[in-house]
């Protein structure tokens, strides 16, 4: 399993799966180093209530009064706190996940634009050979965003959406969340018990229980 894992989180939509990912990595016991963009809080705040405040101390402060009875570490790093681990290849996450990814976010990063420290986190994590998930939530897509899909995919990277599954029979939105969040915490190689496997427990008719 991976010690630190840097999370970003974009102002894409399904905040919830950014959210919810953080809460299960940190109940994991991992370390989390978090970033977000100037719009994340905005979405934050609309899908969820869900209330990030702006300023990365603040938010630093926040979160770990929210998340204090887990045991992994939280850390929260500015959009140009460029003396962050993340911004150097001498001190990379073992693995990063941006989750919700927004297309401008994941165009970047397959350009190697790095003037942001979400952007230059996946570039290090790219040239260092460490695992980058991205989570792009939107549709549908165009000619561009598949080919920068395919350009991070030929670089190594993850290419995850946000893509549910119902053989489950989800009985609420936060069951079909952590559908997705149990697929990112299997390519993290992080144990959980979000849902249980396929094969391991039928119900009468077959299907998975």
């Amino acid at each position: 399993m991976p010690e630190t894992i840097c999370l970003a989180l974009t102002g894409a939509s399904g905040m919830p799966y950014g959210v919810r990912l953080l809460e299960c990595l940190l109940a994991a016991g991992c370390r989390v180093q978090l970033l977000y963009s100037q719009v994340a809080p905005i979405v934050a705040r609309q899908e969820m209530g869900f209330e990030l405040p702006a300023r990365a101390a603040e938010a630093r402060a926040s979160l770990r009064e929210r998340y204090r009875a887990l045991a992994g570490r939280l850390d929260v790093y500015g959009r140009d706190e460029w003396f962050a681990p993340v911004a150097s290849g001498s001190n990379p996450p073992d693995a990063m996940v941006v989750c919700p990814c927004s297309m401008g976010t994941l165009a970047a990063i397959a350009q190697g634009l790095a003037d942001k420290l979400i952007e230059r986190a996946a570039d290090v994590v790219l040239k260092e050979g460490r695992k980058l998930i991205l989570v792009p939530r939107e549709t549908p897509l165009s000619t561009i965003h598949l080919e920068n899909m395919l350009r991070l995919a030929r670089a190594g990277a993850v290419i995850l959406p946000p893509n549910p599954g119902f053989y489950h029979h989800p009985q609420s939105v936060d069951e079909v969340v952590d559908f997705v969040v149990a697929r990112i915490l299997d390519q993290l190689q992080v144990a959980h018990s979000l849902l249980p496997r396929w094969g391991a427990a039928t119900r009468n008719d077959g299907s998975p229980g």
